[in-house]
């Protein structure tokens, strides 16, 4: 999978899933766009990335802010046309009852993990059309397609998602841009890094066919296939 010659945004950039994300496709020739709202994070790994060869620009962005998106989307042009995008960035919330759940803590939920794909999507997709085409990967959830208590703004959003890039799947095709998902089971990345105790943490892992907490990279080798020419009649 050669990504040489294509520019890729990732939202979420700077840690977790979208840091790994960038870091394989850095190193199959893509240009990046690391693009966070923590952008001593973001610059931490162009650095990192620039220094092994790869052609790299760290942004701050607000997925939330249609503005802030847009300002991105014009920075990422510096590197060339955008062809492809991961939606990676994220927020979990702070985990309340229905009935107990600040109307706030829902709202920026939303904001982030479903309003955020639409709004970098809205910007790039006339950028990609003009390009040729791309490819889009949104990073969902198992809790996309089941339920956990205590985060219904999460679990909304992210069934949410993955409606969205129906829609968008189908949005893009005439313009040769093809929009996928993928539905991470739970993953040791910093969005997990809050208190949870070893029972806790087996009880989580022992969920999982395979017995155990994913790597963000292993999620990554999924999205760059997604992104890649392999998967040309995937969307």
């Amino acid at each position: 999978m050669d990504f040489s010659g294509r520019v890729a945004l990732v939202t979420g950039g700077a840690s977790g899933i979208g840091a790994a994300v960038a870091r394989r496709l850095a190193a199959r020739g893509a240009a990046i766009v690391i693009a966070d709202r923590d952008l001593v994070g973001a610059t931490a790994l162009r650095d990192d990335l620039v220094a092994k060869g790869a052609r790299a620009i760290a942004i701050q962005m607000d997925v939330s802010d249609p503005a802030s998106v847009a300002a991105g989307v014009s920075k990422a042009s510096e590197l060339g046309p955008l062809r492809l995008l991961v939606n990676s960035a994220g927020i979990t919330g702070t985990g309340h009852l229905i009935g107990e759940t600040p109307a706030d803590d829902w709202r920026q939920v939303m904001a982030v993990n479903l309003d955020g794909p639409f709004h970098t999507m809205n910007a790039t997709f006339p950028v990609m059309a003009a390009a040729g085409g791309g490819a889009v990967v949104n990073v969902s959830s198992v809790m996309g397609t089941v339920a956990a208590g205590r985060f219904a703004g999460y679990t909304a959003a992210k069934h949410g998602l993955i409606g969205l890039t129906k829609a968008a799947a189908l949005d893009g095709v005439a313009s040769g841009i093809r929009v996928n998902s993928v539905g991470p089971g739970f993953i040791d990345s910093p969005l997990q890094a809050g208190p949870m105790d070893v029972s806790r943490r087996a009880e989580v892992a022992a969920r999982h066919p395979l017995g155990r907490w994913g790597t963000a990279d292993e999620v990554a080798a999924l999205i760059i296939w997604l992104l890649s020419e392999e998967a040309a009649f995937v969307t």
